[in-house]
């Protein structure tokens, strides 16, 4: 067969069926690509074990067993006469194969010390597993300080206990926290068996292959699988998505389809390290931990002390506490180190005495004495050649390693360290990369690292990897590299990741910018974490996306003064702003500044479109606060910026907006003429341009504002028209967030038109798309208009429990903006279930936030909704006369609100509430001349309830 690495000439080998072992040689080319060409003894051993296979076989030798052995699973063949070769050579046939994948399985291999101690341990692990099969999921935490075996535990657990289970394991390392989902994206990868040379096609292939396999009910988790796993979704709306849902459901996902998977056959989860774990990795595991009770699933993490779990009161929750090994147990594992050679008898006491039972201290120390040459011979058959009162062993398992890494050659040392700045684990190829060495030479420093046993080499498609024996090996090796070597190797690690990955660079942005922010590159640092920044907003990590902006804020102080700096301050800077938003609230005083100083970076560079992007941002803000009349002042810059722009878009969006600010103030008159403006400078082919920079179409936005201004300065007819213009447009670019939108205009179209049926099916539609595409402030805002809906039809205490619901829903979704409409719709239903006091009560508080606020668009209609109910009131209570006059003062009030406004549908409201009561007071001339004129003046819309209403009473009053 064939294999081609990418970029690469094919490399043609003898692999599968009939076929032996080859060796090839890489020979780098000048444009870095690489040809393979099979070379030396390695080639005639292959071609002598092809002859020997029978058809349908594999064969290999004893060198290459020794290396896959676990990997594959091997038959002894017994030892055969090679031509070529002097000695006979042991041969094994390759009967398929094996369960080797991890670190500790390597490191089994290779030969790991005897595993003693820790029965009870064992017996609760396999309890728990118990349990998790039954039915019964379980959660262990495994903490203990470094080098007590946590891992070990874990692994010699699962050589016992995972027959009939998928096994799932993440690790968590000590960059990673900057880096959201790190530990659960491998897993992922794992999972899905996806591999490095997998193209995006053959990536999306394998995840809905195997999603849809497991259960076609979970392809609602492909868009959330997607994102983390890079994978491009034209289809999916994420990016539009509440960033709390997205993450929520991102959350749901993964819990479907690991307890899903548990339906099949019992899962064993593990995560280790969770001392490195990223906020969002912990947020999934605690998401997860609620539903592990009833599954088959066993959680198994482990960490260092300090890291403090929140599971501790769960039932199925138990925390394994390792301490160091007790004396006997101390005694065992140390004489399977060195043996029971007479001469080390004094030797014993002293090591247990300074390693107090910590099995990888005591490793360590064995070790050291062989190197020093105070120990001779093999493993578990030792003798000491120097008395103990020579020996000097450091007082921690740090200077253990420190001590042995200064005894290190120089160029063992100088690998060490450079591999410690790569990180725990790498490939092969990325060694080659950053190490200035022949091939033979670097073989053979790895060899004699590995030897020593600081690394281990594990076999991994497409090559083999490289990893540190213990963290505690990484860290002190890290440590030993002074500060300057330290930023040289950084600096060399990204730029090799860069090459080698340079066809899936997105899979490395957290790493590149680990390594470049520590070689003093900050321009390249800078580049990946805004990169990194923006893959972490794509999975909803918003906390960890605004830490890596502020990072790269912080390097671009070294930068001096110049135009490009400045501009590239600018660009993170209007990155970071809604951020802090999100994370901090969008009145908090860091959001503020960082758009502050956008606007005078925007105002240095002289960037025209940058200044409007950032004006707006501000704008949005102080109307997110309720600081209407500022943020109408930012939108009357914008129509100035916009004007000094060639290019419509920013006129479209700044007549939008400061129209926007107009509605919130009452000024219906404005606000429509800066609609009409909006409609006038938009095209649809501006949707894209418009969504980049705004989130939602302008366009449409501004036909549904422009449609309930239309009823409100007395246009139903036409306001109707132009709502269904909207709908249609937004149908048209199917865009979700601009749909809702244009939904919502409508349902409030409707509702002011007092067609209650139609809002009600409306707003079903909002609830149901917002909620789908994780909008929250519109399906809040939607909710609430729906349980309007239902009072209105139906006004039952049910019914006006679900309304106070939908409107607190709506206040914890952060957009307290149409905050005295909810108010005042909300004072209604209480009328109407006979609440009359806690309407009123609700009104005060409407009334309130008008004052504090200045939003003044329903301020007519609250206080024809106080007259009304006034009335009421004193209806039930018997009291008239004093009633009856606060009620007329309310109506006048409220006509002289819209008459004020030109709200001429407003006005009509109030005058024929006013009609009525002086109708009821017999004042029957006066209530006629002062409904017939507003009446008279509409010209359209008399099929609605509030003009059919005014003609009946008028009616009435003409014929007394």
């Amino acid at each position: 067969d064939q294999l081609r690495l990418k970029g690469n000439a094919p490399l043609h080998m003898r692999v599968g069926i009939n076929t032996g072992e080859v060796v090839v040689r890489s020979i780098r080319k000048d444009d870095l690509h690489t040809d393979y060409v099979p070379v030396g003894h390695s080639t005639n051993l292959a071609a002598r074990m092809e002859q020997l296979a029978n058809p349908g076989s594999i064969l290999v030798s004893d060198h290459t067993h020794k290396l896959t052995d676990g990997y594959f699973e091997f038959k002894p063949l017994g030892a055969a006469e090679i031509k070529g070769v002097e000695e006979p050579l042991k041969v094994y046939e390759v009967t398929g194969v094996g369960l080797l994948k991890t670190r500790f399985q390597v490191s089994a291999r290779r030969g790991l010390t005897r595993f003693v101690g820790r029965h009870s341990e064992m017996e609760q692990l396999q309890q728990a597993l118990d349990q998790a099969k039954a039915g019964h999921g379980q959660i262990v935490g495994v903490v203990g300080e470094p080098g007590l075996g946590k891992s070990r535990l874990f692994y010699e657990f699962k050589l016992t206990s995972q027959s009939g289970c998928l096994v799932l394991e993440a690790f968590a390392v000590s960059h990673g926290k900057a880096s959201p989902y790190l530990p659960l994206i491998e897993l992922l990868k794992t999972y899905f068996q996806i591999e490095p040379t997998d193209g995006a096609r053959q990536r999306q292939s394998k995840v809905i292959g195997q999603v849809l396999t497991l259960d076609r009910s979970l392809e609602d988790t492909l868009p959330y699988l997607f994102s983390l796993l890079g994978i491009d979704d034209p289809q999916s709306s994420l990016q539009q998505m509440d960033a709390q849902i997205r993450r929520h459901r991102t959350f749901e996902a993964l819990k479907k389809l690991f307890l899903r998977e548990s339906l099949n056959q019992p899962v064993i989860l593990i995560v280790e390290d969770l001392h490195w774990i990223d906020r969002e990795t912990q947020g999934f595991l605690d998401a997860l931990t609620d539903s592990v009770a009833a599954a088959s699933l066993l959680l198994l993490v482990n960490y260092r002390p300090e890291y403090k779990q929140a599971w501790g009161q769960k039932t199925y929750y138990t925390q394994l506490r390792l301490s160091p090994l007790g004396k006997g147990e101390a005694e065992e594992l140390l004489s399977f180190l060195l043996g029971t050679d007479d001469s080390l008898r004094t030797l014993k006491p002293l090591i247990l005495d300074k390693t107090e039972g910590t099995p990888f201290f005591m490793e360590e120390v064995v070790q050291t004495l062989v190197e020093e040459g105070a120990l001779v011979g093999e493993r578990g058959n030792y003798r000491l050649e120097n008395t103990s009162t020579e020996l000097h062993i450091p007082p921690t398992v740090q200077g253990i390693l420190a001590a042995r890494i200064d005894r290190l050659t120089a160029d063992e040392k100088a690998l060490l360290q450079q591999l410690a700045v790569i990180g725990r684990q790498f490939p092969a190829s990325l060694v080659k990369h950053v190490v200035p060495q022949t091939e033979p030479e670097l073989q053979r420093v790895l060899s004699s690292l590995q030897a020593k046993e600081f690394l281990y080499e594990q076999l991994a498609f497409p090559e083999v990897e490289y990893l540190f024996k213990h963290a505690l090996t990484q860290e002190v090796a890290y440590g030993t590299v002074l500060q300057e070597r330290r930023k040289e190797l950084h600096e060399q690690t990204g730029q090799a990741i860069e090459t080698l990955y340079q066809e899936k660079l997105e899979d490395h942005y957290s790493t590149l910018a680990h390594h470049y922010s520590h070689s003093g590159i900050a321009a390249k640092a800078i580049k990946y974490l805004q990169l990194a920044s923006e893959q972490a907003v794509q999975r909803s990590a918003i906390e960890e996306a605004a830490g890596c902006i502020t990072q790269a804020l912080e390097l671009l102080q070294t930068f001096p003064d110049s135009t490009d700096r400045d501009q590239h301050e600018l660009n993170l800077q209007l990155s970071l702003g809604p951020m802090l938003m999100a994370t901090k609230g969008w009145g908090a005083d860091e959001a503020n500044r960082t758009f502050t100083r956008a606007k005078e970076l925007s105002q240095r560079t002289g960037n025209t479109q940058q200044l409007f992007v950032t004006v707006w941002a501000r704008s949005m803000r102080h109307m997110a606060v309720l600081e209407y009349q500022q943020a109408h002042a930012l939108g009357e810059e914008l129509v100035r910026l916009a004007e000094s722009l060639s290019d419509s878009t920013f006129r479209v969006q700044a007549h939008y907006w400061l129209g926007y600010t107009w509605l919130m103030q009452g000024e219906f008159e404005q606000t429509q003429a800066c609609m009409e403006q909006a409609i006038a400078f938009y095209t649809p082919q501006q949707h894209p341009a418009l969504i980049a920079l705004f989130t939602e179409d302008p366009g449409v936005m501004s036909l549904g504002v422009g449609a309930c201004v239309l009823w409100m300065l007395g246009y139903p007819d036409q306001s109707l028209n132009k709502v269904r213009d909207a709908r249609r447009l937004a149908e048209e670019l199917a865009h979700p967030f601009s749909r809702t939108g244009a939904l919502q205009s409508s349902a409030m179209v409707h509702e002011c038109r007092r067609e209650v049926e139609i809002v009600g099916d409306l707003t079903e539609s909002v609830v149901e798309l917002a909620h789908e595409h994780g909008f929250a402030y519109r399906e809040a805002l939607g909710t609430v208009w729906r349980c309007w809906a239902r009072v209105e039809q139906q006004p039952t205490e049910v019914a006006l429990e679900q309304f106070r619901q939908g409107v607190a829903m709506y206040q914890a979704a952060g957009m307290p903006a149409l905050g005295s409409h909810i108010l005042v719709l909300l004072a209604g239903g209480y009328g109407q279930c006979g609440k009359v006091e806690d309407g009123l009560t609700t009104l005060r508080e409407a009334s309130a936030f008008i004052e504090k606020t200045q939003e003044r668009f329903y301020e007519a209609e609250l206080y024809r909704v106080k007259g009304e109910l006034t009335l009421k009131k004193s209806k039930a209570e018997g009291q008239k006369s004093n009633a009856e006059e606060d009620a007329e003062a309310c109506f006048r009030n409220a006509i002289d609100i819209a008459q004020h406004q030109k709200a001429k549908s407003w006005e009509l409201r109030a005058a024929t509430s006013l009609a009525r009561l002086w109708q009821r007071q017999g004042k029957t001339t006066e209530a006629r001349e002062l409904l017939a004129p507003v009446y008279n003046w509409f010209t359209e819309g008399f099929d609605t309830k509030d003009l059919q209403e005014a003609k009946a009473l008028l009616q009435e009053l003409r014929d007394k």
